[in-house]
């Protein structure tokens, strides 16, 4: 979805239609810098089944850095130099991703689940810019200096034009959703993944799939930004194909308890072929023990749509007929996740 010039100077938050769906706009007031929080004030406050279209930034930077890489100035939105000019220092950090929110969910408290929907997601510029720096990515040492690579994007093929003869699908997706974690984590640094989500790097979370993510904080408090046109799993430099994104979700509360032995404890995806569990830590192996782990709990406790398996037909299924996938090797922790097909449950 593009949003009109004219619309960008009137209210940070539109009814469309008049059917009760919102658009959020990002603006100085509106944009959470680095961070995710249990004290965060919404922007917004919606009920749950309520429509959202959420405009976001990217992480390529500054107008003025985008202009001497090559970016023509006229393809970038004003509210990325307003962004830039005019959110205080103080606000910004200690992580670098400037999300959109949050986004307050009506009646949302710690052991509920909030269920995204991602209905729509709509590429808003020309181009997207992939880079990395000295000490960061997966090889730091083999490339111990920094480099930013502008890549043209065609918005009408869906694809970008990496290097001559070399062509990229696009697949755009939030790098990062997510909601504030407990109150007890402060100020919560955008990069590394946890059981907020956030910054889960994951390239199946595109339009038409679905993200469960458990509620830690009242009002759940949902956060969205790290617009990637497409994505490799692993993400091995540190970025994507960085753009600017606008995305519309549904947002559809679970009410839980804490005492439920059985509730979602770590953020679940679903696309409409499969399912997906998920894990992170700094170590590699710990994630992918934690991904399997939650695949198991899933299968063996919390699916709804078949009859649930044993743990160890769960084990086993997984070994057999399951794909273990590394979503991200960059974000501080690492993520892992588990893909398992629909069509395996007969039954749904």
């Amino acid at each position: 979805m593009r949003i009109p010039s004219l619309l960008l100077l009137t209210a940070l938050i539109v009814n469309v239609h008049g059917l009760g769906a919102q658009t959020l706009l990002a603006t100085p007031s509106t944009v959470a810098w680095g961070f995710y929080s249990a004290k965060a004030k919404p922007v917004l406050t919606v009920g749950s089944g309520a429509t959202v279209t959420i405009q976001t930034l990217s992480t390529c930077g500054p107008a003025e850095r985008l202009e001497s890489e090559g970016v023509k100035a006229t393809d970038i939105p004003q509210y990325v130099r307003d962004i830039y000019a005019k959110v205080p220092v103080a606000d910004r950090g200690p992580g670098g991703h400037i999300l959109t929110g949050p986004v307050a969910i009506e009646g949302a408290e710690p052991g509920d689940v909030l269920e995204v929907k991602i209905e729509k997601i709509a590429i808003d510029v020309p181009w997207a810019c992939n880079g990395f720096g000295p000490g960061r990515g997966f090889l730091p040492d083999d490339f111990p200096y920094g480099r930013t690579k502008i890549i043209p994007l065609d918005r009408e093929r869906m694809t970008a034009a990496f290097a001559p003869g070399v062509t990229i699908p696009l697949h755009p997706f939030f790098g990062s959703m997510g909601l504030a974690p407990p109150e007890g984590a402060g100020k919560y640094n955008s990069a590394p993944p946890w059981m907020h989500a956030g910054n889960i790097d994951n390239k199946e979370m595109v339009a038409g799939t679905t993200l469960f993510i458990p509620v830690n904080a009242k009002g759940a408090l949902f956060e969205v930004g790290d617009g990637h046109a497409g994505q490799g799993n692993g993400e091995v430099d540190i970025t994507a194909l960085e753009t600017q994104l606008t995305g519309t979700f549904q947002f559809v509360l679970h009410k839980g308890s804490l005492d439920d032995p059985h509730r979602l404890v770590w953020p679940r995806g679903e696309t409409p072929t499969a399912y997906i569990a998920m894990g992170f830590s700094e170590d590699l192996k710990a994630a992918t023990e934690m991904a399997v782990r939650n695949m198991i709990t899933f299968l063996s406790e919390q699916m709804t749509e078949h009859p649930k398996l044993s743990r160890e037909d769960a084990y086993a299924l997984i070994s057999t007929a399951c794909d273990v996938d590394i979503t991200q090797l960059v974000d501080t922790k690492m993520g892992v996740h588990v893909m398992c097909a629909k069509s395996l449950f007969k039954d749904r």
